[in-house]
């Protein structure tokens, strides 16, 4: 005869974090990952937005030409503002939890993809090189000729596609990552034990013990 197994079931369930093979690991590296394309794409907006992202030429009468350039905040601040937006969203993704940081990472991806968009559609408009040749010539409606398009609203566009992606990596992820009040709660304590714990009682104090019998706990039991 062929002795049948019986199936154990005193085994302890294995945790999903144990399942899932270092839950922990993958949260802390999305978190690197997400601080780093956050910072960098942040850093290059901002610093863009001072870069000359324009040059051109404007003819001031008589065969004269004058040369002319802007910058990226003359072409237009929406980048470097929507960057700054994101990290203020970016970093206030870290004190909140549940739907408040699913909202703050996805502003955070918007403000990249807003960025993007922005810096690209400067290309073709001519307009902050005709505001610059109307300064320059003190003319009105002076007009610049020509214009070449430097490197950096395309600097700009990628710091914005970093910021989209680590908005993307917040939406995907950010429900695993920490939130900066939980480093001042006791490790290991129960979410009802941190926000309420239970009065001493006093045993030579009268009143404590009234207080505990008000309660409808027994004053005369070891806390």
């Amino acid at each position: 005869m062929t002795a049948v197994t019986q199936p154990r079931t005193d085994e302890a369930p294995v945790p999903p974090a144990a399942r899932g093979g270092g839950g922990g690991g993958g949260a802390r590296r999305s978190v690197t990952a997400a601080l780093l394309l956050g910072a960098a794409g942040a850093t290059i907006v901002l610093l863009a937005k001072g870069r000359i992202w324009m040059n051109g030429t404007v003819d001031i009468g008589a065969g004269g030409i004058r040369s002319v350039s802007a910058t990226g905040q003359q072409v237009g601040g929406l980048p470097g503002s929507l960057a700054l937006v994101a990290m203020a969203a970016f970093v206030a993704v870290f004190a909140v939890r549940g739907a408040g940081r699913v909202a703050l990472a996805g502003l955070l991806a918007l403000c990249g993809a807003g960025t993007v968009a922005a810096a690209l559609s400067s290309l073709d408009d001519p307009s902050a090189m005709n505001a610059a040749a109307a300064t320059a010539t003190a003319l009105v409606h002076a007009t610049v000729s020509e214009h070449t398009t430097t490197a950096w609203p395309l600097l700009s566009a990628a710091g914005g596609a970093l910021l989209l992606a680590a908005g993307i990596i917040a939406l995907v992820r950010g429900r695993a990552w920490p939130a900066m009040s939980s480093r001042y709660d006791r490790e290991g304590a129960e979410p009802g034990m941190r926000r309420q714990r239970k009065p001493v009682v006093d045993p030579d104090r009268p009143e404590d013990l009234w207080k505990a019998l008000d309660r409808g706990e027994d004053p005369t039991e070891a806390g």
